[in-house]
């Protein structure tokens, strides 16, 4: 006779050793386990915030701590003496009937016809160029690769080399509208002087096109070959084609595109110092020389820092406001 042996743990229904609530702590994800599956994505942003952090977060709060003090040239090294002014710099840089107040008045009034005429140029080159590259033809990856030459350029080597060719007696721009075309009486002068500021559109427009060219492009592949030729049969033109189905699928990506070629262009400093040097003339006279000027010519740096800090204000405002009309326009569209 065998002697049959009973084991609690032995789940005589199914043959399945049943492990219990030990089994049930080994089921359950151990500390290192949740750290790794719930703090990974954290630690992966870790090297981008601390970068953030040291190159834009920190400078700008030392940067609005000194628009609140008379930093001049005399507190260098110690900025942290420098006599609290509290809101004197904001005061003196919005006076626009004192003459630091109305300089900054005239380059911000600049800045937006530049950024106007730059921005709009710079779209409508791109859109321009994007749907032309749309069909296939021989040569259009050719093309696309050449049209994306100035976007790839570094940015101090594309406009030394269009500081010389606006030289009024050696330049290429004089020597064909001058000496070849005969448009001119006489070589322009085009880095001082009226014209300055249709060369820095020039520069500026040159240099940005590509990047609305190529995010315009990319939204163009989105839209089903098929609604134009629909539209092709139904007996639309091109010009129709364009404003029916092209700009209104287009939307979401000029409302991105147009925000940020404004705040590109808008903040731009590189292109006018290498055009210019550190004085720009009057008509081209952008805030951000403006402000560099204010800072580092005149050794105003809690005047500069107030200066900086109403610019940030001014493009914050400007794209909130820019944003809360664009999501009500396409929820408005959605519905």
């Amino acid at each position: 006779m065998t002697a049959v042996t009973t084991d609690p743990k032995v789940d005589k229904s199914d043959g399945v050793r049943s492990t219990g609530t030990g089994d049930a702590r080994r089921r359950l994800p151990r500390i290192p386990d949740r750290i790794r599956q719930g703090g990974l994505p954290y630690l992966l942003l870790l090297p981008a915030v601390l970068l953030e952090l040291l190159i834009h977060i920190i400078p700008m709060l030392i940067g609005i701590v000194m628009s609140f003090r008379q930093l001049t040239q005399f507190f260098i090294n110690n900025w942290s003496g420098a006599p609290w002014s509290g809101l004197d710099n904001y005061r003196i840089a919005v006076d626009f009937d004192a003459p630091i107040g109305e300089a900054l008045l005239h380059s911000f009034l600049v800045t937006c016809v530049f950024t106007f005429f730059a921005v709009g140029l710079a779209w409508l080159f791109g859109i321009a160029a994007a749907i032309m590259l749309q069909e296939s033809f021989r040569g259009r990856g050719f093309l696309r690769a050449v049209f994306l030459v100035p976007y790839a350029l570094p940015v101090y080597a594309a406009v030394i080399t269009w500081a010389f060719m606006f030289q009024r007696d050696n330049g290429l721009v004089n020597h064909v509208l001058h000496d070849q075309l005969g448009l001119t009486d006489q070589p322009s002068f085009w880095l001082i002087g009226d014209n300055s500021i249709y060369a820095l559109i020039i520069v500026s427009v040159w240099k940005g096109w590509p990047f609305a060219f190529l995010m315009l492009m990319a939204g163009l592949q989105n839209i089903p070959r098929e609604l134009y030729e629909a539209a092709s049969i139904d007996g639309a033109g091109i010009w129709q084609q364009i404003r029916r189905i092209t700009l209104p699928s287009l939307r979401p990506v000029n409302q991105v595109l147009v925000l940020v070629l404004f705040l590109w262009t808008f903040n731009d400093f590189n292109t006018p110092y290498v055009l210019f040097g550190k004085s720009a003339p009057e008509n081209a006279d952008l805030i951000s020389i403006h402000i560099y000027q204010s800072s580092f010519v005149t050794w105003n740096f809690g005047s500069g820092s107030a200066m900086s800090v109403l610019l940030l204000l001014f493009l914050l405002v400007v794209t909130a406001v820019y944003l809360f009309f664009t999501s009500r326009g396409r929820k408005g569209a959605d519905a």
